[in-house]
């Protein structure tokens, strides 16, 4: 063997060597994600599925036996009147506290984003709030619009206006559960654009002074499109989160009155747990994720525009 074979012969043990080298590399970062991939698997994807089986189900759960009856249970959930009337209250809900959401949160960002001991307090009570449970919240809320001795009803009769019972009216049930929700999370979306605001480079705002430029036209081309994208992700944020409306509607108005504040996530427990429909409430399930596909869906759509970034 001459001396140029046996360098090359060398040379590709070498190879060898790093090949696997960086095999095993793979492998070895791949058992760091392994636990969160199992429960990935167990607690979402084999749930997803079995959710799927048990909608196409009709389930005694008396007898603990189940017949397979296809795609009835959701024939007869959208002949439902109940289940409609849920799917648009959840839609109103969405369209009139997102917005409020976004303004908002981003208003208290902008009036917030200054350095010193005021604005830290008022961040802090601005967000203090998105701690508390949602029991405290609805507990709070019921007292202040108890009708004829809460605190709303106080100061409308020191006025001379007539109480308000605006739990009890098929008109503002709804809204008054969403002003109640964006007093209690407006905190999220406020600390996501304060963390946004804050990693806008000053030397723009300076060079926008020496322009003479107001501050509208300064918040119209520099502010807004500097944040779009999270301006983007906050509204996609809220829109998934107020789909999933359940504990204040249960608490404040148990999804009255005449059904006018009942949500989806209320009537999916109300078949399931009340009812004890496991194979409607599942099917129920799976037009909520639908819904709710549909938003990720248009998250990733708006993410891959280059007008987003």
């Amino acid at each position: 063997m001459t001396v140029a074979m046996k360098v090359e012969a060398s040379a590709d043990r070498i190879q060898a060597r790093k090949r696997g080298a960086r095999a095993g590399q793979r492998w070895g970062n791949a058992l760091f994600i392994l636990p969160f991939l199992v429960v990935y698997l167990l607690m979402l994807v084999i749930p997803l599925f079995k959710g799927i089986w048990i909608s196409l189900l009709e389930v005694d759960m008396l007898s603990n036996s189940a017949d397979f009856v296809g795609l009835d249970n959701y024939v007869e959930l959208f002949s439902d009147e109940i289940f409609i009337g849920a799917v648009l209250n959840t839609f109103y809900f969405v369209l009139i506290s997102t917005p409020v959401f976004i303004a908002l949160g981003l208003a208290l960002a902008l009036a917030l984003n200054r350095p010193g001991r005021t604005g830290a307090t008022l961040r802090a009570i601005f967000f203090g709030s998105s701690v508390l449970s949602v029991t405290i919240v609805t507990l709070v809320w019921k007292l202040v619009l108890m009708p004829h001795h809460g605190m709303l009803a106080n100061i409308t009769e020191s006025v001379g206006l007539p109480s308000l019972s605006l739990l009890t009216s098929e008109t503002w049930a709804l809204p008054t559960i969403a002003v109640v929700t964006v007093w209690w999370i407006i905190g999220l979306p406020m600390m996501l654009f304060l963390a946004a605001l804050q990693q806008i480079p000053r030397e723009i705002y300076e060079a926008a002074a020496l322009d003479n430029a107001s501050r509208w036209r300064t918040l119209w081309s520099i502010t807004l499109p500097s944040i779009r994208r999270t301006v983007a992700l906050v509204a996609i944020i809220e829109v998934i989160l107020q789909f999933q409306l359940f504990g204040q509607a249960q608490l404040m108005t148990q999804g009255g009155p005449n059904n006018s504040s009942r949500p989806i996530v209320q009537f999916i427990y109300e078949a399931g747990f009340r009812n004890w429909e496991l194979g409607y409430a599942a099917a129920a399930s799976q037009v909520l994720f639908a819904m709710m596909l549909v938003a990720m869906a248009f998250q990733v759509w708006l993410s891959s525009r280059k007008q987003a970034y």
